[in-house]
């Protein structure tokens, strides 16, 4: 961290503790962690075929169920994106905060499957999947729950004789990831989308056939500030934080969600929880 980066963090950090202990604490604590916000983004490319103009992609990301995140809560995020109609569903990983610790996999079992999607529900694991010896046990929840697990791999999604595909890394920290692996094979012609926890690892495919990567991971810093940004995120999610990025003039575009839930400290300021939709469109 060089010295204007400590500066600006070590300032923030006082700011944000005199904020949360001078009247936000309640808020940042108990209403914007419910106050989901719903991002909307058209992605335009000539590599899109037509069948897939307004085809809608629904991406959710780091839960962390049992982390101050209940199954109540979890059984209305999966009402809310139904509600969104998605044509395919994305989980960008962290599903639970601690899975060694957690005890309600039935129920979030029975919560994911009720997520409709007519050309399916795909998944990747994050570094808290892999954690805690959860990298067995978050598998079989997802795979239980209808989800299929891309782990440096990728699949074809057909619609009426077109192709996209949606290929998958495993965890950077935690696992072991390898995007030629998960693009072996794969048509470089077509429209293909990287699911990575990680966001710094756009830094990696950018150098692949990719056009988009979706990413989770880093909560949008969770705890934000006008004029000073995010005070901290984790490793591997300090250079892409939040929101949209684009790489070596568009060639790969980024996204990065800032999740559901929270870790570490349970609180959200200026930094809501995030389903994002992508809706698909030709460029011509």
């Amino acid at each position: 961290m060089n010295r204007r980066t400590f500066i600006k963090k070590g300032l923030g950090s006082i700011v944000g503790l005199a904020s949360l202990s001078s009247g936000t604490y309640y808020y940042a604590r108990d209403i914007e962690p419910r106050m989901l916000h719903i991002q909307k983004e058209t992605i335009y490319s000539n590599k899109i075929a037509t069948a897939f103009n307004n085809f809608r992609i629904v991406q959710f990301s780091d839960t962390h169920a049992g982390f101050h995140y209940s199954m109540e809560e979890i059984n209305a995020l999966m009402k809310k994106i139904n509600t969104l109609k998605p044509d395919l569903v994305v989980f960008t990983g962290d599903l639970v905060d601690e899975p060694n610790q957690y005890d309600w996999y039935p129920n979030l079992i029975e919560a994911l499957s009720t997520i409709t999607a007519r050309y399916g529900k795909y998944w990747i694991y994050g570094n808290h999947d892999h954690g805690g010896y959860g990298t067995d046990i978050i598998n079989d929840v997802m795979e239980r729950a209808g989800f299929t697990l891309l782990k440096n791999s990728h699949t074809a999604i057909n619609k009426d004789n077109d192709r996209i595909i949606i290929a998958g890394i495993d965890d950077v920290m935690l696992g072991d990831p390898n995007l030629q692996q998960a693009l072996q094979s794969a048509n470089p012609e077509l429209f293909t989308i990287l699911l990575a926890h990680e966001p710094d690892y756009a830094d990696t495919t950018v150098q692949y056939p990719v056009d988009i990567q979706l990413s989770g991971h880093s909560h949008g810093g969770q705890i934000r500030f006008p004029f000073i940004g995010h005070l901290y995120t984790p490793a591997y999610a300090e250079k892409f934080v939040r929101g949209k990025y684009s790489l070596n003039n568009d060639k790969l575009t980024v996204y990065v969600n800032s999740g559901i839930g929270t870790t570490r400290l349970p609180y959200r300021f200026f930094c809501k929880p995030e389903l994002h939709v992508y809706t698909l469109q030709q460029n011509v």
